[in-house]
Parts: structure tokens; C-alpha cells; sequence
């Protein structure tokens, strides 16, 4: 088969590598690929949002399947584009993208079937914000409308903080039109965790829990970001906890979909935050999570190929996953000042001896340049390992990143942490 993966980042790379896998894969194109991918794929330079660029690519070289790595092209229809032109694609339609797409949606989804997430309200005027937040007067989330990359989110300890933050959305435009809109919602308390399903709009098949870290500092802390390290499985996530996600929350989100007439076939992402009450929704995605897919992908056992095809087709139900025993650990390598402004072209040095320790280093924002790696992203390197227990693969995944330099190079130092025994903390 001729593979098609669409997308540029950490999570793309992860992708390639577990397609490269397969034994039914004879090639992989990637549009536009990084310089990590061109080791296992042919790196192609259309953009992920070139949807009419993508099509042409796909038919010109007769390929079997596309995956679409990133969001941004789900949510413009790129599914829509490619099966109407009878092209096999992994991931939903763009009415079903929109469940990330637009946090509205999604919220007026769960309200309509019941499915427990924040109380909230959705604001297109800055001053009825402005108005709802003093009305909660404590502690609470405003959050963009639409996609800001993992950025569009503010988690806010008072009101004086969240009138900020609805400001920096809708007056300062941050995240541009993303921020047309916001939902303001209440503060839910607890731990996070991701779960990732496949589905072909009636079957769900629940992946290990995942634990991400979006605070760009240690201890969760600071600003938001695309995610700085994620690991799986998460034991917070108890057999109970995700019996009651799939059957509370994942079931009844794709039944949701299907009989408000939006069929979703792929990845269905739930972010969650486990409360006293049980759990709850902050957020869906409608594709692999990045940095989840890292450590996800590669304790996945079963062949990729597969389950998309049975997604595709509608006969999930015939597959289970195997998944390999142990735990996975995803430690991003960052640009100093992200998320915020920092630098490009940093020589990145010590690969090599980084892979030679068995880790896997998939490439988030790297570029090549005169012959050399350089940085071309605020999320550069994201260093994954596997071991059979949770502490070796947090220390075989920090082994490895400390041989990697570049400068400015910053990561977090507590990715897993959380899932330790104090003792070990």
C-alpha cells in the first residue's frame, strides 16, 4: 500500500514511524514531512492546509489512504474532499471535526445527550463576558471558540485574571478569529487525563489512558502549551474510571454524533478531568493528541493499518488492540521563550547518541539547514521510551534527552512523576 500522511510534527512522525511498521505499507509520502520523517518517508513540500494541493498529491501518486495528522484540515473538510473524490481517508467529516473545531459545539452537544463536562456559557460580545465572569466570581476557564493550536485556553485562579483573559481573547485577538467567541465555563478540580478512542461511528475502541502536561514549567505551572511530555498508561485512570468514560462519556458522544446526522469515523479524543463527582469533558479532539500519539503508538501492538481500514469500513467490531506490556514516556524538547517568542535555527547535536540508547526521537520542529539539523518550532524534539515499568521509562526517556543540546533547549523534568509513589517522586 501507498500511505499519505498529512502533517509536519511530532505527532506525523509517530505516525510514519508506526505505519513504517507494517508489513502491508510498501511506501509513505509525507506533505510536508520533517527531516525525521525523510529517514522513513518521502517528504513531499504541500502544506497540511492545502487541501486542493493534497487531493492532486494523493491522485497523481495513487494513494491507497491518507492520514491527517494535524486538526486544522479535518476542521476546513479535508475528509469531505477526499471521499467525495473516492479517496480513502483516516478521520472525520468536517461536520464531525467541528467537535473540536468549535468549543460551542461541543458544549451545546454534551448539553443536548447529558454528557457531564463544566458548567458553562458561550460569549460573541466581550462585555457579556466580561459580565458572566464577575457573575461567577471565583475561579474559572475562559477558553477560544475555535483552534489555537493548544494555546486558546486560560485557566483563570480569579475574576480579575479571567477579565484579563477575555481580553487578551477578544479585544487583543491572541488567537485571532478564534477568538470570535468564547466559552467561559467553571473550574473543574482534579487530575487530567486523556483518553483516545477509535471509532468507526458505532464501535468504540477505548486506547490506554494517557497523561498529558500542557503548563509550559514543572509542577504545572505557567502558561499553556501544546503539550510538554505525556506518558501511558496513566494508573489514575483506574479499570472503574475508564469503564465509566467509555460508557458515560466516549458511547454516548458517538451516538450523539450519529443521530444528530454527523457520522464520526477515526480518533475521538476526551480530555478529561477526573472529579469528586467522576469524570467530565474539558475538551474533544478529533485526531491523535500530540504528544499522546508518541507514547501511545508505540506501546500499540496491533497493525495501524488495520484498524483504519475497519474504522473506514464500519467493521471495528471485528478488531481488538493488543497493546505491549509496560509503560511509555514522551519528554518534549523545547525552544527557550516558548510559547511565547524564541528562536529558529539552533544546530541541534547529539541525535545519534540519543537513538543509540533504544529511544525513540521523533521530530516536532526541526528543519535542515547547510547540512545541518537545525530548530524550526517552539516543540522540537519530543524523546520516547519504553521499558517495563513506568520509573525505567521515565530514566531511559531523561538519559536520552540529556545527550540532545541545542541552544536554549529547555524541558520539563517531572514528565510521569505524578503516576510514582511518593517515595519515588
Amino acid at each position: 500500500m501507498r500511505i499519505l500522511v498529512i502533517g509536519g510534527g511530532g505527532r506525523e512522525h509517530a505516525l510514519v514511524w508506526k505505519l513504517s511498521k507494517s508489513p502491508r505499507v510498501g511506501e509513505i509520502i509525507a506533505a510536508p514531512g520533517n527531516p525525521g520523517m525523510a529517514r522513513l518517508a518521502e517528504c513531499v513540500p504541500v502544506s497540511a492546509g492545502d487541501i486542493p494541493g493534497l487531493l492532486d498529491l494523493a491522485r497523481k501518486r495513487g494513494v491507497d489512504l491518507t492520514f491527517a495528522g494535524p486538526e486544522a484540515p479535518l476542521v476546513d473538510g479535508l475528509a469531505d474532499v477526499f471521499e467525495e473524490a473516492g479517496l480513502r481517508v483516516f478521520g472525520p467529516r468536517r461536520q464531525g471535526a467541528a467537535l473540536e473545531g468549535s468549543k460551542a459545539f461541543a458544549k451545546d452537544l454534551m448539553a443536548a445527550y447529558g454528557i457531564p463536562t463544566a458548567a458553562h456559557r458561550t460569549f460573541a460580545d466581550p462585555a457579556a463576558a466580561r459580565e458572566y465572569v464577575r457573575h461567577l466570581d471565583g475561579p474559572c476557564v475562559v477558553k477560544a471558540d475555535g483552534l489555537a493550536a493548544g494555546k486558546g485556553v486560560i485557566v483563570c485562579d480569579g475574576v480579575e485574571e479571567a477579565l484579563a483573559a477575555v481580553d487578551e481573547v477578544m479585544v487583543a485577538r491572541a488567537f485571532g478569529a478564534a477568538g470570535n467567541r468564547v466559552v467561559v465555563e467553571e473550574r473543574l478540580s482534579g487530575e487530567e487525563v486523556s483518553i483516545l478512542a477509535f471509532t468507526d461511528g458505532r464501535t468504540i475502541r477505548p486506547m490506554l489512558p494517557a497523561q498529558d502536561h500542557k503548563p509550559v514549567f514543572e509542577g504545572d505551572l505557567g502558561p499553556n502549551t501544546g503539550g510538554m511530555g505525556a506518558y501511558a498508561p496513566a494508573p489514575v485512570c483506574t479499570p472503574e474510571i475508564y469503564t465509566r468514560i467509555a460508557e458515560e462519556i466516549l458511547a454516548p458522544t458517538v451516538r450523539a454524533l450519529r443521530e444528530s446526522g454527523t457520522p464520526y469515523r477515526g480518533v475521538l479524543y476526551a480530555g478529561l478531568m477526573l472529579t469528586a463527582e467522576g469524570p467530565k469533558v474539558l475538551e474533544f479532539n478529533v485526531r491523535f493528541g500530540d504528544p499522546e500519539a508518541q507514547p501511545l503508538l508505540a506501546l500499540l501492538e496491533t497493525d495501524l493499518v488495520d484498524i483504519a481500514e475497519a474504522v473506514i469500513e464500519g467493521r471495528l467490531h471485528e478488531v481488538d488492540l493488543s497493546w505491549r506490556p509496560g509503560a511509555a514516556v514522551c519528554v518534549v524538547l523545547a525552544s527557550g521563550g516558548y510559547p511565547g517568542d524564541y528562536r529558529k535555527g539552533c544546530v541541534i547535536g547529539g541525535l545519534e547518541a540519543a537513538e543509540l540508547t533504544g529511544a525513540l526521537v521523533f521530530h516536532a520542529g526541526t528543519a535542515e539547514r547547510d547540512g545541518r539539523l537545525v530548530t524550526a518550532g517552539g516543540r522540537v524534539l519530543g524523546v520516547t521510551a519504553v521499558a517495563g515499568e513506568l520509573p525505567e521509562a521515565i530514566r531511559l526517556a531523561y538519559a536520552a534527552a540529556e545527550l540532545i543540546s541545542f541552544e536554549g533547549m529547555y524541558f520539563r523534568r517531572d514528565i510521569g512523576r505524578k503516576a510514582l509513589p511518593k517515595s519515588q517522586r
